[in-house]
């Protein structure tokens, strides 16, 4: 008996996905809620689970293949016919055991590294590394590899290479190969394609302009170096500093209300709450969860926020409701590195904060040349909604209260 396995309800206006990637093939054993294919929505990847348990039958919808909310993907083989299918093999396995089979055989339709499901693009660095996949430690669901633990793995020296094939017997020599000029088509993501369209419309839309401040992290860096131990002991999550910024936006959102509004029609929306999205770094791009009123979160309850979003991230497991809404996005360009960027707003909000890297510049304190560990601000805002002076003011407001964190204690 065979049973469907379609598409299942996305989330509320979501009403199409795009196959990612099958994460089994036909004839494969699957247990009844095991994941079987990953579906990528506009904001998220959704992981489809096998309705019963059997084997993988014929399958409807291929990578890539953009399929609807109810629409058919696969079959499961359940019951006996299903568990008959392996029985059956054996005896064959046996004699086929009996034949040696010869030494450059390789296994069909195995990602390098044996039985390791790899996405395309986790695959393609692999191959650009020489690595051994089975030999890297996965973080991603159900061990599964990411992009990030490849690079890791890279960075760290402890990725292994892969065992190269036996050498035939010797040939004529080949042509020196020349430069390569290979390319290589691969079709967008949905989650790149919503990215590109809404930032594009942002661009079109709104009267988008960038004001900087500098910031000196003195005194944040000293405060959780003396007690992030206490800190991580206490509340079982370690001690950063989006926790301060975060906390420092809300006090300025309150302060500067036009910053934490948004335009619908000729109606100037004004919120009386601070719904922080917060941009992760996930497997398949960008992703940007939200801190649901982030104005009444301690540091503690932020930093476990956060941390959990970046959990959810690499494991693929974030939701519609993770990443629904949002008044005010901060994104920290500054952990890969950046000094230095003009950020563009993710409409309907209105302003978007980029942090940067933290780096020892010379100022100026009490007419002395000092070295401070020094931090650029961009504040990016929709000039039709937010005035210069507004903007300005709030960037100030969060530049004082990371310099002064007494100011965050005591609401100032």
């Amino acid at each position: 008996m065979a049973t469907e396995v379609k598409v299942p309800t996305l989330g509320e206006s979501v009403t199409e996905a795009t196959v990612g990637q099958w994460l089994k093939k036909p004839g494969d054993a699957v247990k009844a809620d095991e994941p079987i294919v990953s579906l990528e929505t506009d904001k998220v990847a959704v992981d489809v689970p096998a309705p019963v348990g059997g084997t993988l039958g014929d399958i409807v919808a291929k990578e890539g293949d953009t399929v609807n909310v109810g629409a058919l993907l696969a079959y499961v083989n359940e019951g006996a016919a299903a568990a008959a299918a392996p029985a059956a093999a054996a005896p064959a396995a046996k004699a086929e055991a009996a034949t040696p089979a010869p030494a450059a055989a390789a296994p069909a339709d195995e990602d390098e590294g044996g039985s390791l499901t790899l996405s395309p693009a986790v695959r393609r660095l692999v191959l650009e590394h020489g690595l051994d996949p089975s030999k890297i430690k996965g973080t991603g669901k159900d061990g599964r590899l990411t992009k990030d633990d490849v690079m890791a793995a890279v960075a760290a020296g402890t990725a292994k290479a892969a065992a190269s094939a036996p050498a035939a017997a010797p040939a004529a020599a080949a042509p020196a190969a020349g430069p390569s000029r290979a390319q290589e088509r691969v079709k967008m993501t949905r989650l790149r394609q919503t990215v590109a369209k809404r930032l594009k419309e942002a661009q079109n839309n709104a009267a988008l302009l960038t004001t900087y401040n500098d910031v000196d992290m003195t005194n944040v860096i000293e405060a959780r170096a003396k007690y992030k131990d206490l800190f991580e002991k206490k509340h079982g999550v370690r001690l950063g500093f989006m926790g301060f910024f975060t906390k420092a936006v809300c006090m300025a959102l309150r302060d500067i209300p036009g910053v934490n509004a948004q335009i619908e029609g000729d109606e100037i929306v004004y919120n009386d709450f601070a719904d922080i999205s917060v941009a992760v770094s996930a497997p398949n791009g960008l992703v940007v969860p939200v801190i649901r009123n982030a104005e009444s979160l301690s540091v503690a309850e932020i930093e476990k926020t956060i941390g959990g979003f970046g959990k959810k991230a690499k494991e693929g497991t974030l939701t519609m409701d993770d990443m629904k809404g949002g008044t005010f996005t901060i994104s920290n360009g500054g952990v890969f590195g950046s000094l230095l960027s003009s950020p563009i707003i993710n409409p309907p909000q209105s302003a978007v904060l980029g942090l940067h890297r933290i780096e020892d510049r010379p100022v100026v304190r009490n007419g002395e040349i000092v070295i401070r560990p020094m931090m650029y601000l961009a504040l990016s805002y929709d000039h039709r909604l937010i005035d210069g002076r507004e903007a300005v003011t709030f960037l100030v407001a969060v530049k004082n209260a990371i310099e002064d964190p007494t100011r965050l204690l005591i609401d100032l």
